[in-house]
């Protein structure tokens, strides 16, 4: 450690992201979507005036917001938008979170927010999982400090309906409930119509996942416009122009092709439930999953064994290694050849 650091940063554990190999490998470890960007992308990329990137953009991202908006079904005002969905979630921890009552999570969940606690000097309570790994919502305190979670849940899958959301925003109407929805597109249930009767609730988004645009870096959240205002005030603080022109444009083009979000949307779900059902097959325990991943453990094989023979075969796949998850592994859904070679190699490997 350095003299040079600051104490709060000598007591930081960063988080740790998904390995990005330089070799070529079969990736199925941080969750990308399989399948390429909308057709308009390409077009954006290639016609984009290159004169445009001497000006700063637009600082309120009102095209953007516009599309989200509409998209969404709320308006401008209730749309915020960052630089990944990350960032929108750091500025939400520092505008709700850091306040004298301690901020509620699953003991299970993304596990950046742990990080941004200790970050941000939050203090945390966590819940366990129920018996059957999901979110326990009856946990959460009514008089929290804030809740947070990943709706579906990370890295387990599960994803609770509307209707228990509902009654978790109505018993917690003095927090800010925070629900993490990157994973929604492929089986969840948007909170987001609850907005209009919920003014606590914050739902955040990425682009990443179901639009395929991981390396642009872009995430927004959807609230009631005290909730907005306050990420704004955030925001124009430390960065008041965290979303590029080309990036918002780019955004607007993968929001226009709507045939093709959900062709690729139904194409991961086809190939999760096959691939759940081949691995069911070969002995593998998988909790049902809403989102683009499985999470898996097999009874008579080790996980971090597992990982690693996959990894020797040019299958690349998530092991965390925790006392709770240790005996797992997450799996990307891929193509459907992707997954063949993944379920091909456990055979041998479980042979």
């Amino acid at each position: 450690m350095s003299k040079f650091w600051s104490p709060a940063v000598r007591e930081l554990t960063p988080y740790v992201p998904g390995e990005q190999p330089r070799e070529r490998l079969i990736k199925l470890n941080t969750n990308e979507n399989p399948y390429p960007p909308a057709s308009g992308v390409g077009t954006v990329l290639r016609d984009y005036p290159v004169d445009h990137l001497r000006l700063y953009p637009d600082s309120e991202s009102r095209a953007l917001r516009d599309a989200l908006a509409a998209d969404l079904g709320v308006e401008r005002k209730h749309v915020f938008v960052g630089n990944g969905s990350d960032e929108v979630l750091a500025l939400a921890f520092q505008t709700f979170f850091c306040q004298a009552r301690p901020l509620e999570m699953p003991a299970i969940s993304y596990s950046f927010y742990p990080v941004y606690c200790k970050l941000y000097g939050v203090e945390r309570r966590t819940h366990p999982l129920d018996s059957q790994w999901c979110v326990d919502l009856d946990a959460f305190s009514a008089d929290a400090g804030g809740i947070i979670f990943a709706n579906p849940n990370a890295p387990t899958g599960h994803g609770h309906g509307r209707d228990a959301i509902a009654g978790l925003l109505e018993r917690a109407k003095e927090s800010v409930v925070l629900i993490d929805e990157a994973y929604v597109d492929f089986g969840g249930e948007s909170a987001v119509p609850l907005m209009a009767r919920f003014p606590n609730l914050l739902v955040t988004g990425t682009f990443s996942k179901s639009r395929s645009l991981a390396g642009l870096r872009l995430g927004y959240a959807v609230g009631s416009q005290e909730l907005i205002e306050g990420l704004e005030r955030v925001k124009n603080s430390f960065n008041s122009y965290p979303v590029d022109s080309l990036a918002s444009a780019v955004a607007i083009a993968s929001l226009d092709d709507v045939e093709h979000f959900e062709a690729c949307r139904e194409a991961v779900i086809t190939t999760r439930e096959r691939t759940r059902t081949r691995l069911e097959k070969l002995g593998f325990q998988v909790l049902p999953s809403q989102a683009n991943f499985i999470l898996v453990n097999h009874p008579q094989f080790d996980a971090a064994q597992l990982f690693l023979g996959l990894r020797e075969r040019g299958i690349l796949v998530r092991h965390f290694n925790t006392d709770v998850l240790r005996d797992y592994l997450r799996i990307t859904i891929g193509t459907d050849d992707e997954m063949d070679s993944l379920v091909e190699t456990l055979e041998l490997l479980c042979g």
